[in-house]
This record gives C-alpha cells, sequence and structure tokens, in this order.
C-alpha cells in the first residue's frame, strides 16, 4: 500500500563469538567471512524480494543488523548502499543505521562508514562494568566502549544509540545507576535499556546466572528511568529512551506496523499486498551456508504466509502499545482494514481499569498498563 511506509532490514549473521544471552541469529566466525560473495547474494536477494513484491514505495529508512555487520569493510558497505539505490529509490533523508560493536577494531572503521553513507550508528555496550562484560561473554572492556563512542562524536556521528542492559547477574540499583551516569556523560542522542532475559536456546538458558530478584530490577528500572528523565530522554517505547527528535525511525515503523522489507540470513519482512487486510509475512533461510545456496537458487523465501483477520489486532497491538503514544483510530484501519468499532469493544475493560487511555481517537497505555502489557494483549491471542 503506497501510503504505508516502507522501511529495509539487512541481516548480517556472523560474530566473532556468541554470546551466552544472545538468541538472535547470529554465528561465530570460523573460516572467514565470505564479504565479497555475501554483499552480492544481498543484493540478489532484494532484487528477488522486490520482483515478489510491489516495489514503487521508497525505503524511508534501513537498518543493518546482525551478528556484527561493522566487521564488514566500509567498502563492502558502500557497495552494498549503492546496489540497493540501484534497485529501489532510497529516501535523500533516510535514517541509514548500522549496528556495530565497540571493539578496537570495528570502531576504526567509523569515519569510512560514515563516508559510506551511514548516518546512525547502534553500538552494542550493554555495560560499562568490566566484571558484567566478562559474564555477557563480551569481548570489549568498558574503556574500549568508551572509546568507540568518543570516536564516533569525533569522526561527526551526531546521531548514535548506546545499548544497555540491566537486571544482569549479581547486579544492583547502582550498578545500572553507574552504566547510566557514565552513558550520560558520553551525550547519545539515544539509549536503549532493557532487562536481560533468559531465553530458549542459548547458554545462559542450559546454565542460568543468578540474576536479581523482580522486586530488585524494578528498582533499578525506576531509578534508571528517573535519571534519565532529569537528563532529557523521553522514554518513547517500551525500552527506548532519546532526546527530542532522535528516535529511532526504523524501529518506529515496526512498532507502528509499517511495512518492511528483510534480506539476509534468517531475515524476516512483513508487506501490505494488495489490499490492506491482506499482509503477508515472510522470513530467509537462517543458516549462512543455507541462504547463500537458496539465493543462488531463487528460492530466497523459505516461508511466507498471509496473517488472517482474526490475527491482526494482537499483531498490531504486541507493536503499537510499546510505544507511549499508542496509536490513532486511523492507524489501526490503515495499517489492519479492519473497522475500529472491531477492536474497541475489546479494550473497552482496560479503559474502564485505567490501563488503556482513549482520548481525542488516540488509544494507549498509561503508566500501569504498560507495567502489564502481557496481560492486556492476551485478551487477543487466538
Amino acid at each position: 500500500m503506497d501510503n504505508i511506509p516502507l522501511s529495509l532490514y539487512i541481516h548480517f549473521p556472523w560474530c566473532i563469538q556468541k554470546c551466552p544471552y544472545c538468541d538472535f541469529n547470529s554465528h561465530a566466525i570460523k573460516n572467514g567471512i565470505p564479504e565479497k560473495y555475501y554483499i552480492e547474494t544481498l543484493l540478489n536477494d532484494l532484487k528477488q524480494d522486490l520482483a515478489y513484491f510491489d516495489k514503487k514505495r521508497p525505503i524511508q529508512t534501513i537498518f543493518m543488523g546482525g551478528g556484527t555487520p561493522s566487521l564488514f569493510s566500509a567498502d563492502a558497505i558502500n557497495d552494498l548502499l549503492t546496489g540497493i539505490r540501484r534497485l529501489i529509490t532510497v529516501d535523500s533523508t533516510a535514517e541509514i543505521t548500522l549496528e556495530a560493536n565497540p571493539g578496537t577494531f570495528e570502531s576504526g572503521k567509523f569515519a569510512d562508514f560514515k563516508a559510506a553513507g551511514i548516518n546512525r550508528l547502534s553500538i552494542g555496550v550493554q555495560s560499562f562494568d568490566d566484571n558484567q562484560l566478562q559474564r555477557l561473554g563480551r569481548i570489549h572492556s568498558a574503556q574500549e566502549a568508551i572509546r568507540a563512542i568518543e570516536i564516533a562524536h569525533q569522526v561527526g556521528f551526531e546521531n548514535f544509540n548506546i545499548d544497555l542492559m540491566f537486571g544482569l547477574p549479581d547486579s544492583d540499583k547502582n550498578t545500572s545507576l553507574n552504566d547510566i551516569k557514565t552513558a550520560l556523560t558520553l551525550k547519545p542522542k539515544h539509549l536503549s535499556f532493557y532487562q536481560l532475559t533468559i531465553e530458549p536456546n542459548t547458554y545462559f538458558h542450559h546454565f542460568p546466572p543468578k540474576l536479581p530478584d523482580n522486586d530488585s530490577v524494578f528498582e533499578m528500572q525506576q531509578a534508571c528511568q528517573q535519571l534519565l528523565a532529569q537528563n532529557g530522554y523521553q522514554h518513547y517505547e517500551v525500552s527506548a529512551y532519546s532526546q527530542t527528535n532522535f528516535q529511532c525511525q526504523h524501529n518506529i515503523n515496526y512498532w507502528k506496523f509499517g511495512d518492511y522489507l528483510g534480506i539476509g540470513a534468517g531475515a524476516h519482512g512483513k508487506i501490505s499486498t494488495s489490499s490492506a487486510n491482506k499482509i503477508e509475512r515472510y522470513w530467509k533461510p537462517k543458516k549462512p551456508e543455507h541462504y547463500l545456496n537458496a539465493v543462488s537458487q531463487q528460492k530466497t523465501l523459505e516461508s511466507a504466509k498471509i496473517i488472517k483477520a482474526s490475527e491482526l489486532p494482537l499483531e498490531f497491538l504486541m507493536n503499537t502499545l510499546r510505544l507511549k503514544n499508542g496509536f490513532t483510530e486511523n492507524e489501526f484501519t490503515q495499517r489492519t482494514g479492519l473497522d475500529i468499532a472491531y477492536l474497541k469493544k475489546d479494550l473497552k475493560n482496560y479503559i474502564k481499569q485505567s490501563l488503556i487511555i482513549h482520548h481525542n481517537q488516540q488509544f494507549y497505555c498509561s503508566p500501569q498498563g504498560w507495567n502489564f502489557l502481557d496481560i492486556i494483549l492476551e485478551k487477543f491471542v487466538v
């Protein structure tokens, strides 16, 4: 649909090593990265997607995630962006983000990434405590993280994000506050601050660390949120904080149930097709070798499905209610093709309980509702 924003997600599946908490599609490097071949494959993957989906809409944001995209050379990233622009229109003001680790090898390339067209970095710090970094399997030190962020400033990245975690093993409120205080001295425009959770199929799932209890974790979160607010960071999404006008536009498109193409090993996409209520999700093979082989055989869509109308309210709400401002009635109708009455009757009780606010045709969670978002969403599971 022409009036629904379109983004592009690009997945880079390699890391130097797998972190024990990570459940993303990432694979430790064994015999080097087939850099040139992977870039060529990504472009062929996009070409095949565009033959399958409507390619008239311009790309409004690009996000390169992983894995560790910053392991690739700046020349490779430049070739990728140049090739994308040959295949589809990219908006001249597009936010183009690259996830980067703060190790010396990656941060040494920041200036070249900027010259290649990257205008936003997302730097995976996780903590400024060396003991915590070691527990989390990170390969950088706190000082290396600080130095990387200083380099980002020096080479002209006005817009960058720092990833931090709380609720870490053997941590308390002061541990998290110290991380936030250190981050604030480095003046990022955006912070992602999220709780460590133990995910299936991770090392931590098989060998769980001792984590703080729920009350302690909530205390950490509240104290850090207060400090961030005092320093001008707006809490605009469950785990996202930004200075004015520096919200992550790519993620906002996800959370507002916009469309996105997904290329790369294990990438997912969501496209609204011939009518607003015909929404298709698709995904690519996860293992790099399977993905490379599939693209060469022009079989990149490992699987795809049309989202049923009965599933759309949950799909929509589990994204939009993450945002502090929620969604408008028009956005619900435009993005799902369903009448707003379909939703109002099921939200009625939550509005009475003051978990959901309905004001001026806008729905959003109250502060208490945000804390009980999972319970609200259970109503819409089919």
